[in-house]
């Protein structure tokens, strides 16, 4: 099977929606060039079935059938947040992929659909926004750190402040545990972490799937004190890239900087397994988390996220918009127990 092949001149393309071959969808993943692990077809199954997105997976073919490229969209539709096709919500990736070509029919495709239903925002998540003839969105970057070859070289990179907010934790006694059966305590922290920042969490369904989807590609790291958890993270290894996908930390941990030992850990962990690069997950540029993934000495990489949107709409629904700032101030008050019931509930309209 050929693969992201551009078609010979005069070759047209038709897009058509996915017929259930999902191993051709994957095995085109695996091949073209600025795949994600967020492009995998596993993905259509979690969204659909955790959060009841409406999952609309495309196909572009030429006449002789070939498959030249993909494109996964999600829509997210809500009357108090707005209506969105997301390629993908709560992932940082998923544009287009294939030939030149596919993906620029793929595009327009996909704008077509935005018309059609009247949707508020159209996002293609792509790592190279290319040709495609759309608005860029700056909004959001990623940090991306070169790792060495040993643990050792990563230690000796950071300046002396760093490496002594990673002896601190460890002086405290705090350990650091990874696999799959730390998804239960990642989620403890997690939904925690969220309920702080004002956030509504996603499901904890929804971290069980992606477990039972990916076990080979997702890691689950939970720092410890005693067999109390206080910090947590899971992320995506694809091809040479580890990608911290999600990540928190208890109020409390913060006096023995358990994230500190938390990201450390992951790269050493990382390492071991031969990865290249460490991908610490989107930001927005020059807040606080920009700030705390940019000590670790990696580089800031654009997000070149394509949008179409007929009224203008520029972004999802954010805590920075005077219409919804009061949300974060109110959930940030909400017992645990109870943000943890509504979270999953709300969260599913978020893009």
């Amino acid at each position: 099977m050929s693969v992201a092949v551009e078609p010979q001149l005069g070759q047209e393309l038709t897009v058509v929606p996915l017929d259930g071959v999902t191993g051709k969808w994957d095995a085109i993943v695996s091949r073209a060039q600025d795949s994600t692990f967020c492009h995998l077809i596993g993905w259509r199954d979690i969204l659909s079935d955790v959060l009841g997105a409406e999952c609309l997976y495309w196909v572009a073919t030429g006449l002789d059938g070939e498959w030249q490229g993909i494109l996964p969209l999600a829509r997210v539709k809500s009357r108090i947040f707005g209506h969105y096709l997301m390629s993908l919500p709560f992932l940082n990736y998923g544009g287009p992929l294939g030939s030149a070509a596919a993906r620029r029919q793929l595009a327009q495709h996909a704008v077509a659909a935005a018309r059609r239903s009247g949707v508020d925002l159209l996002e293609l998540r792509t790592r190279d926004a290319g040709d495609l003839g759309l608005p860029v969105s700056t909004r959001k970057i990623t940090v991306l750190r070169e790792l060495p070859s040993s643990v050792e070289e990563l230690s000796k990179s950071f300046p002396s402040k760093l490496r002594s907010q990673i002896r601190r934790p460890i002086k405290e006694g705090l350990t650091v545990r990874f696999g799959l059966d730390q998804r239960e305590p990642f989620y403890e922290v997690f939904a925690e972490a969220m309920r702080d920042l004002g956030t509504p969490v996603l499901p904890r369904a929804w971290f069980d799937r992606i477990a039972a989807t990916f076990p080979d590609l997702v890691t689950f790291g939970v720092v410890y004190r005693g067999d109390q958890p206080l910090a947590g993270g899971c992320g995506f290894l694809w091809h040479s890239e580890f990608e911290m996908t999600w990540a928190g930390a208890l109020r409390q941990s913060r006096t023995v900087a358990a994230n500190m030992l938390l990201y450390s850990s992951f790269m050493e962990q990382m390492i071991a397994r031969g990865v290249r690069a460490f991908n610490f997950g989107r930001c927005t540029p020059g807040g606080g988390t920009h700030h705390f993934k940019q000590q670790w000495g990696g580089a800031d990489v654009p997000l070149p996220w394509c949008q179409y949107a007929a009224g203008g709409v520029k972004a999802p629904p954010s805590p920075d918009d005077r219409a919804f700032s009061w949300g974060p101030k109110l959930w940030r008050h909400l017992p645990l127990s109870i943000a943890n019931l509504l979270g999953p509930r709300v969260v599913r309209f978020l893009p």
